[in-house]
């Protein structure tokens, strides 16, 4: 029902229900009732200045009065008939009989009835309209149409994954300027799968597209297609299709593709699972392009692995374009963009804050100088400064400080012999990334941190590098051992020897650096954030005698990081006791206060690596 068409409608009632409350409710007259023959004995007499007849009805004024005062009825006829002196001293005034207030009357009462019946059939036929419609439209695509903002993204916005931009942008100078690549018999990627890390740029990528492209950009979720019913999802597929084709060139935008993209065969539904029947669709609807269409699908994942290999074909999802972790330069790109507009301390070098941000994402990045900005805005500050920075990326990176957590002096003790070993443990070893920070005060979920961070970017770990991490993270656990001794250990090493169990696992199961089973790799497919289901009916790529030498290599590698750590903590037992002690002092010692702690150190003969 149209606005106009409500609006008409409830003004039409609203003066239907005023005019019978007029009619019903007007006031009444509140004249005298005499008798008509008393009427005109006083007419004859002289006492009554004029009499007002309106049909039978007369209204009496007296001499002395301005307007009527008393009213009578007369009978049939008038009233000389009834008395009344033809020469009797008295103005008599005809007045016409009026029927209004009984049309309004019966008005009222046949229209408002009438009215609010009409009225109530027709909210009871858009309710019905309004239910259907939404039955009808329950298939329809929910894809957002992007490309007309006023404020778009450009590729110049965006800072690193150069490769990844040039990628993209073959695909907006193709909706551009088609001709130029079909005289070549060149035929642009149907499908462009953006695959990255979390909070690498994805779906940023994806809105540059838009902003360049200046085509229509249906954006939607994976998830959006997945319904309770089923075919629902299969029917959205095909009507985001219908309309891009009808706007081409258009491009598609699918995020987080793996919510419909799994492989097909692993879930409980079978063939008759609504997600499924979805994929289906997309697969169909991908393939079945009409030739010159110009329909591009783009879409973002953070899981390739789980998708369905049908998906990754050419013809479909032929174009892979891999979103890395910035590096260096990129790093320091990236924050430039987002201290624009703030005001940064002239002092801020973004270039060491790069350095230290190794393994850092775009959005991690977006954090740190968003967190920045709010220590700063909560300390007063003008400015944004370096102290401000490392604060940020500090909280960011290992989580905040709970000052507020109460610690008595054992446990602070305990603590800082803990986070003590660890540091000269990673400090001693060669292949170890150097100490950069170490506190006793606890943060996130911890009772305290011993920071190492590389010198620089590494895309390759090697046998010797992963050895040292094992031993600086048992480096706690020893610590312990040789000042309480072995009975006295607490839980305050879990976390370091569930890390460094799941390192030793991963060295010998997927990097083939086993003793025993060295260049042999045991990838198993459904783990690492499959379905339960999944887990439950695959069985392991090995069988038991493997899965037996698998477990002995990672005992193994355990207790040698064990040996390890206790000789160089035993070796450099005065340093362990001097660092303690600063940190129970200090409870924060900096790369340069550690390093100058730790200056007599030595490895000692049994600890290096052969």
């Amino acid at each position: 029902m149209s606005k106009l068409v409500k609006t008409s409608l409830f003004w039409a009632v609203s003066i239907m229900i005023l005019l019978s409350l007029f009619a019903l409710f007007s006031p009444q007259s509140t004249l005298k009732e005499v008798p008509i023959s008393s009427v005109i004995q006083r007419a004859n007499s002289g006492e009554i200045k004029s009499l007002q007849i309106q049909g039978n009805e007369v209204s009496v004024t007296l001499k002395n009065k301005d307007k009527p005062t008393e009213r009578s009825v007369k009978q049939e006829g008038s009233l000389q008939d009834q008395g009344l002196k033809s020469d009797a001293p008295v103005e008599i005034n005809m007045v016409p009989i009026s029927n209004s207030g009984d049309i309004l009357l019966n008005l009222a009462i046949i229209l408002v009835p009438t009215v609010l019946i009409i009225a109530f059939f027709m909210f009871m036929m858009r309710q019905a309209q309004g239910q259907n419609n939404q039955a009808m439209g329950f298939g329809k695509s929910k894809a957002v149409l992007y490309g007309t903002d006023k404020e778009k993204v450009k590729f110049s916005d965006i800072a690193g994954n150069e490769s990844a931009k040039q990628d993209l942008e073959e695909v907006v100078d193709f909706l551009k300027h088609p001709k130029k690549y079909q005289q070549l018999g060149a035929k642009i990627p149907k499908g462009v799968l953006l695959v990255g890390s979390p909070g690498t740029g994805k779906t940023m990528l994806a809105r540059a597209v838009a902003g360049e492209a200046n085509v229509p950009f249906f954006s939607i979720s994976g998830s959006e297609f997945v319904e309770m019913f089923v075919g629902v999802g299969a029917s959205r597929v095909r009507d985001l299709f219908v309309k891009a084709k009808k706007n081409a060139p258009a491009i598609i935008f699918i995020d987080e593709i793996d919510a419909v993209g799994r492989r097909r065969g692993s879930g409980m539904g079978g063939g008759h699972d609504e997600r499924e029947q979805t994929l289906n669709q997309i697969l169909v609807e991908m393939d079945g392009f009409e030739k010159g269409a110009n329909v591009i699908v783009l879409a973002a994942t953070n899981r390739a692995d789980v998708l369905d290999p049908a998906l990754l074909r050419p013809g479909r999802f032929d174009r892979r374009t891999n979103i890395t972790l910035p590096e260096r330069k990129d790093r320091e790109a990236i924050l430039k963009v987002h201290s624009k507009n703030k005001p940064f301390d002239e002092s801020v070098n973004l270039d060491a804050l790069a350095a230290k941000t190794a393994g850092s994402s775009g959005a991690d990045l977006a954090n740190i100088v968003n967190e920045a900005a709010i220590i700063a805005a909560r300390t007063n500050s003008k400015t944004i400064t370096n102290n401000h920075l490392t604060e940020a990326f500090e909280k960011v990176a290992i989580g905040p400080e709970r000052k507020s957590k109460i610690m008595n002096e054992h446990e602070r003790e305990l603590t800082a012999y803990h986070e003590a070993g660890h540091a000269i443990v990673g400090h001693v070893l060669p292949d170890s990334d150097p100490v950069h920070k170490v506190t006793i005060i606890p943060r996130g979920g911890t009772g305290g941190v011993t920071w190492f961070l590389p010198p620089e970017d590494k895309g390759y770990t090697s046998i010797v590098e992963f050895k040292d991490i094992l031993a600086r993270a048992m480096g706690g656990r020893i610590a312990e051992e040789i000042k309480y001794g072995t009975d006295k250990v607490t839980t305050g090493a879990g976390s370091d020897l569930r890390t460094a169990t799941n390192i030793a696992r991963d060295m010998v199961i997927e990097q083939g650096m086993g003793e025993d089973l060295r260049d042999q790799v045991f990838h198993e497919a459904s783990g690492g954030g499959g379905m339960m289901f999944d887990r439950l009916t695959h069985e392991r790529p090995y069988g038991e005698e493997t899965a037996k030498k698998i477990d002995e290599n990672v005992k193994k590698l355990l207790e040698e990081a064990s040996t390890r750590a206790r000789k160089v903590l035993l070796a450099n037992r005065k340093q362990l006791d001097e660092l303690a002690k600063a940190l129970l002092k200090d409870e924060t010692l900096e790369e340069e206060q550690v390093n100058e702690v730790l200056k007599d150190t030595e490895l000692p003969e049994g600890a290096e690596l052969y």
